[in-house]
């Protein structure tokens, strides 16, 4: 085999090493980096999911907390050392000039600062509970978005049944015009009265288009959230608008499960720590490192050792200003706190008193109106088909029974969001719930 031919099947194995590693890396990185699919049917549970992995803001909460957690990293680094190498008294510009290893003072030495009165285990301190502070907030911000999943996700179920509402009840009407057109071929009824309903009808279509359009942008909406390439991707939701509400434990139980399991308030308390031992590390850096060294010296053909130590006087400047900023901000933080538990208790309060009142009301309107204008629509209707009731009697009944089934739909709406702004008050996860 000539050397041409070595040289021709090494370039074909660097080549195909070469495509082999960037099929293997494309495929890495997209396994790693492309997002998590939106499915045709989705669960309220498969888009808080996909939320979680796919919500700009708050992968933007994780990255930030990544950021806070290198400063810990370089928060518990010491000092670099300094390695100083110097000539002194050559007599580079003379005419007759003596060896250069023995005609001069060489000096290499080594420098290291040291830190005083533990200044570097509080500096560490402050930014370990500052990184915890910061994965709180990230679990806050996750809280958060999953509530605004939750409520966006069911405002999309709630303009679904609206719709459902508008087509049955445009359904009837139509049904309604198709005997009223037999009628009126047959001389039963005049053609002003079926004019009339056809030009009613308009209202009913109107209806159909804009829950047609509510739920679209809610749809929208939800995809928003889950930060869908396509805001106008076909999704069904699968997820009923009714559910069994469940009674609220007791307040005081609630409101000491929400100061204990909040992550806000959790992340204010870590944040006041953090204050608190920034304090402490202002008030260390007013006693100065001393830098300590040493190394080797040779003059004029002489070698020794030579030792210093470097300790700066604290005369001017003793730190007065950053201990009396770090003094500010423990006060800031404290009072923080403080913020926090007030918007917790004020939240849990609201949450439960939304629960209660929403949980007696679509009770009330089941049992004083739904069943009723279901069974007056029924009766009117067939009443009309007789003969016995007018067009007005009619059209009055089905729009009746149309905005009960509404008023109904959206009151399922409010009791059912008010158990996940409760759930969210009190810091409950979805295995708590």
């Amino acid at each position: 085999m000539t050397v041409r031919d070595h040289r021709a099947r090494a370039r074909l194995r660097t080549a195909a090493l070469a495509w082999f590693s960037c099929v293997v890396f494309a495929g890495t990185a997209y396994a790693q980096f492309s997002p998590i699919p939106i499915p045709s049917k989705l669960s309220l549970s498969d888009a808080i999911a996909l939320a979680r992995a796919r919500n700009p803001s708050l992968i933007a909460a994780r990255a930030s907390a990544d950021a806070v957690q290198a400063d810990r990293i370089t928060a518990g680094k010491r000092p670099n050392p300094a390695v100083t190498a110097g000539s002194e008294g050559y007599p580079l510009f003379e005419s007759s000039r003596p060896g250069f290893w023995n005609g001069q003072e060489l000096t290499v030495r080594i420098d290291q600062e040291l830190e005083t009165a533990g200044r570097r285990k509080l500096r560490t301190q402050a930014a370990a509970t500052r990184a915890e502070a910061a994965q709180l907030d990230v679990q806050n911000a996750a809280r958060e978005i999953e509530l605004q999943v939750r409520r966006t996700y069911l405002a999309a179920v709630l303009a679904q049944a609206d719709l459902d509402v508008a087509r049955n009840a445009l359904s009837e009407i139509d049904k309604v015009i198709a005997l009223n057109r037999a009628r009126f071929e047959h001389g039963e009824i005049s053609g002003a009265e079926l004019r009339r309903l056809q030009v009613e009808r308009l209202r009913f279509v109107d209806d159909v288009f804009g829950a047609e359009l509510a739920l679209k942008n809610a749809r929208s909406g939800v995809l928003a959230l889950l930060n869908a390439p396509a805001l106008d991707q076909q999704v069904e939701l699968t997820e009923p608008l009714a559910e069994p509400v469940r009674t609220p434990a007791a307040n005081q139980t609630l409101l000491a499960q929400a100061l204990a399991t909040r992550p806000d308030v959790q992340s204010a308390r870590r944040a006041q720590a953090a204050a608190d031992t920034e304090t402490r590390l202002q008030r260390a850096l007013r006693t100065p490192n001393i830098t300590a060294g040493g190394g080797y010296r040779r003059q004029e053909g002489v070698n020794a050792v030579v030792f210093s130590v470097t300790v700066p006087v604290p005369l001017f400047n003793q730190n007065q200003g950053g201990i009396a900023r770090a003094e500010a901000e423990r006060r800031a933080a404290a009072a923080r706190v403080t913020a926090a538990e007030a918007a917790v208790r004020l939240d849990v309060q609201q949450a439960v008193n939304a629960v209660e009142t929403n949980r007696a009301r679509v009770d009330y309107i089941e049992r004083e109106y739904l069943n009723t204008a279901r069974e007056t629509r029924n009766i009117v209707l067939e009443s009309y088909r007789v003969g016995a009731a007018d067009l007005i009697d009619f059209l009055d009944a089905q729009r009746a029974f149309r905005d009960t089934l509404r008023t109904y739909n959206r009151a399922l709406y409010d009791a059912r969001v008010s158990q996940f702004e409760l759930a969210a008050a009190v810091g409950q996860s979805d295995e708590q719930r």
